[in-house]
Parts: C-alpha cells; structure tokens; sequence
C-alpha cells in the first residue's frame, strides 16, 4: 500500500480569536495541519480547538512587535517546512481620528502592529516556507490608495498602505521566487476589530478567503486580492 501523503501545514500567526481563529478551523476543514501563534500565556479558543483536533493543531507564543519572540519562534522552528505562512495580525484606532489629529504614540502603535511587524515576521520566517509555497499577510481594502475616495480610518489607511508597499519591495527583492505572495483584503467582517456593522460574517468571509489562497498556490509573484479572489487596486 502506498504510504499516505502528508498533510499540508501552514504556519498561521495570529490565531487566537476573530480572523486568525476561523481561518485555523477552515484549514483543518482542508485537512491541513496548522501551527497556530498567540500573544500570551491565556487559555484562547485556539487551545479548544487544538485539543480536538487530534494533533494536527500546534500552539506557538509570539508578540510579532517585539522582535526577540520573532527571533526565538523562528529558533524553535528551525528545521520545520510549512506550506504557507500567514500573517494575520492588526490593530485599529478611532475611525474618525485624523492624521491631523492622532497622537504621535497612537500613530507609532498603528504603524508598527500593522506595517513594521508584519514585515518583520515574513523576513524572519519566510524562509521556513517550500519553494512551491505561498506567503499571505491580512491587509484591508482600505489599503487601497486607488480605492480611497471617502477618507476616514486615516491612520488604519495609511498603516494598510504602507503595508502593501512593503510587501511589494519584499516581492520586488525576491524577484524570480517560485512561492506565491498575496495581500488578502478580507472585507470589512463583523469581529471585534471590524465591530458590529460589518457587511460580512466570518462565515461569508473566511472560506471564501481560505479557497482563494488555495487557489494562488503554484502561481509565483505577488497578487492583492479580496476574500473572493478579485484583484483589488493598489
């Protein structure tokens, strides 16, 4: 009999609760197998899920802003291969805060959770990923520079931009890799971080966006796409 084929794995930082969590639980739909990260030492519904999911969930502890834990995660998994790294990891402020008005602290805050560190996690741990893997971060529609003719969630904007842009330079300096990259755009998702008055539930959202970064795999080059694998403008 020949021995059954592995099953895909994916290593999923940010994963204790809203985006992060419903994407650990479709993947497991797909049977792949996950490393899931969490920021601290409290019981999240990630563990729930690790304990009936006959092993196939792991639970690693990192804090992407601080770039020590960065640092030892990828330590710990030296030697690993996964089949895709996603980082889905981000922060809001006042939506109706300016860049005129928003502190310099809240400004920094946004911009390091949403741009900087990010950015530094898929530096640190890309190369853990399989020459036919693929490389996902979370970003927004309202990253979208073309897309932006209302204004509000300045700060957020901005940090979604900046963003994109640096996933870009990072493409652009890995020029003629195999691995897929992509810029997923959720929509906006009645979350915590979304609020109540999202068009979607997480149920609208994430199978779709899980089958759409199953379907960019084996195609190398960066896309920015939505939940419905639509090509969103930068």
């Amino acid at each position: 009999m020949p021995t059954p084929a592995s099953p895909k794995s994916l290593l999923l930082i940010g994963a204790s609760r809203g985006l992060g969590y419903a994407m650990a639980e479709e993947f497991l739909k797909h049977d792949w197998s996950v490393v899931g990260t969490v920021r601290g030492q409290v019981r999240t519904q990630l563990h729930d899920l690790a304990q009936s999911s006959a092993g196939r969930i792991e639970i690693e502890t990192v804090d992407i802003t601080s770039t020590d834990q960065v640092a030892a995660l990828r330590s710990r998994l030296a030697g690993r291969r996964f089949d895709m790294l996603f980082v889905n990891a981000g922060v809001t402020n006042n939506p109706t805060e300016t860049i005129g008005e928003v502190t310099t602290e809240e400004f920094v805050r946004v911009m390091v959770t949403n741009a900087l560190s990010p950015m530094r996690v898929v530096e640190t741990l890309h190369d853990l990923v399989a020459p036919e893997g693929t490389i996902g971060v979370m970003s927004s529609g309202q990253g979208s520079v073309t897309n932006n003719t209302n204004g509000m969630r300045e700060v957020y904007r901005g940090s979604k931009a900046a963003l994109n842009t640096f996933m870009r330079s990072f493409a652009a300096r890995h020029a003629g890799d195999p691995r897929a990259m992509v810029l997923m755009a959720p929509g906006w998702v009645r979350t915590d971080m979304g609020g109540p008055n999202g068009r979607l539930s997480i149920e609208e959202s994430i199978p779709n966006l899980v089958r759409t970064l199953l379907c960019v795999q084996g195609k190398p080059g960066l896309q920015y796409l939505d939940y419905l694998g639509r090509t969103v403008p930068w």
